[in-house]
């Protein structure tokens, strides 16, 4: 087993191993693993931008840490990294057609995402969604390079819990309302 890494570090655990089960078998077995919808956001030196995710987790209470997980292949993820830093944003049952947005399935341009909403800042300067259920604003601390994701952890430096509603949940293909 490998020592874990230092805080700020990025491991690389690339190597890819024969596999057990089909991808695609394991694609249709995660589509029964109901989560959370977010918009996660970055803004800083290298740009503006966002993509809607469901891989993202608590880590610790303390301190705070969560983590976020984006294809390493994403054009997005330099943008991320030399950020350092994002807002997960999670959506309500009303935010359905911003999370095709964000997910690429609109004509919507990067900047034209933005404007289909109200954003804010809290403390890292990435965009908060004003209608958020909630958002956590976070430094990153350290990225895994795993498989074909870049697993990046957040220090939460700033939070707003926004009012009680509806999640938005991605369960067997579809959004759903819980």
């Amino acid at each position: 087993m490998k020592e874990p890494q230092e805080l700020g570090q990025t491991a690389t655990h690339s190597t890819p191993e024969p596999a057990i089960v089909s991808v695609q078998d394991f694609r249709n077995a995660m589509t029964r693993f109901g989560a959370a919808v977010h918009i996660v956001t970055t803004n800083g030196p290298a740009g503006l931008c966002g993509y809607t995710g469901s891989a993202v987790c608590s880590v610790s209470d303390n301190p705070p840490t969560i983590l976020a997980c984006l294809n390493r292949a994403s054009k997005l993820n330099a943008v991320f990294k030399e950020n350092g830093a994002f807002c997960i944003n999670t959506l309500n049952s009303s935010h359905e057609e911003l999370s095709n947005c964000f997910a690429g399935y609109t004509e919507h341009s990067m900047p034209e995402r933005f404007e289909t909403q109200t954003w804010d800042e809290l403390e890292t300067g990435s965009p908060a969604l004003a209608s958020a259920l909630v958002s956590l604003d976070c430094t990153i601390t350290a990225i895994e390079e795993v498989a074909t994701h870049s697993v990046m952890f957040g220090r939460v430096q700033a939070l707003r819990i926004g009012a009680p509603k509806p999640a938005l949940v991605y369960l067997d293909r579809t959004y759903r309302s819980l």
